[in-house]
């Protein structure tokens, strides 16, 4: 006859619940498709534009950025980043630029990403 084990008995459900025990680390911060959809799609438009030649995704146990160069060897020109646990204070994601400074803040990347509208960047006659 064979025994029954519960879910919390079962030895991988341990393992399963340790990342969020308080104490231990968390998993790691990234995009989800979504969000990694939507950056790509302005960057693959800034592309085409001649604007952005390349970028990086980079994280680290706090937050994720993707950062969006120019040129290769300089500084990145834009970074977005999302931070979780600034979510219910100023929002999670952010877009910085070249010097460092927020140029925008929200609780959504759709919000965010707004910065990038094509009105921003027409030429005036």
């Amino acid at each position: 006859m064979s025994e029954v084990v519960s879910f919390d008995e079962h030895p991988l459900a341990r393992s399963a619940t340790r990342a969020s025990r308080p104490g231990l680390t968390p998993p790691p911060v990234f995009f989800d498709r979504q969000e990694l959809a939507q950056i790509l799609q302005i960057y693959g438009q800034m592309v085409a534009k001649a604007e952005w030649r390349d970028y990086a995704i980079g994280n680290d146990k706090h937050s994720c950025t993707f950062a969006i160069f120019h040129r290769t060897t300089e500084k990145p020109v834009y970074r977005i980043s999302k931070e979780p646990k600034l979510a219910k204070k100023q929002g999670a994601f952010s877009i910085l630029g070249q010097n460092g400074r927020i140029l925008k803040r929200g609780k959504s990347l759709s919000q965010v990403l707004k910065l990038f509208d094509k009105k921003r960047f027409e030429a005036i006659e």
